[in-house]
């Protein structure tokens, strides 16, 4: 998806089965849900949580929470779940925008500010996809890897 500019329209939430909605209106709450969703598997396997891996996730997470804010009239669902080496976290908004880079300079030559979470996303994600529901707005699911 981060290579092209289309979504799918599908019922419900794509990819999302298995995982745990967890109650994230902010990007400071759903950093705590990724936090603990990353620290119960760590635990779970008797190993120590990568620190790099988990900040590539947290910023990841801050960036689709705080594009749905901005961008996409707040934030209807978020869900989290860590699937085999990886942490799988879908934001939903009532936008049927499409993500999209800005470019950083306007048209009189000056520095724009924003405009650079979504690159962020689509650097640090192994699988982003975007699809949009059928009540309207849209589900933007990103697969971070944890290993």
């Amino acid at each position: 998806m981060c290579d092209e500019s289309r979504t799918d329209t599908v019922p419900g939430l794509p990819g999302v089965g298995r995982g745990a909605a967890r109650r994230a209106g902010r990007p400071d709450e759903a950093r705590r849900a990724v936090r603990r969703a990353v620290a119960e598997r760590c635990r779970a396997l008797h190993r120590p949580c990568d620190a790099d891996a988990l900040s590539d996730a947290l910023l990841v997470v801050s960036e689709l929470t705080t594009n749905a804010i901005l961008h996409g009239g707040g934030i209807t669902d978020f869900r989290v779940d860590v699937v085999g080496p990886d942490v799988r976290v879908s934001v939903s908004d009532r936008s049927d925008a499409l993500p999209a880079v800005a470019e950083p300079v306007d048209p009189q030559g000056r520095q724009r500010l924003g405009g650079r979470g979504w690159p962020i996303v689509c650097r640090l994600a192994r699988d982003v996809h975007v699809s949009g529901l059928p009540s309207g707005g849209k589900c933007i699911t990103a697969l971070v890897p944890l290993l």
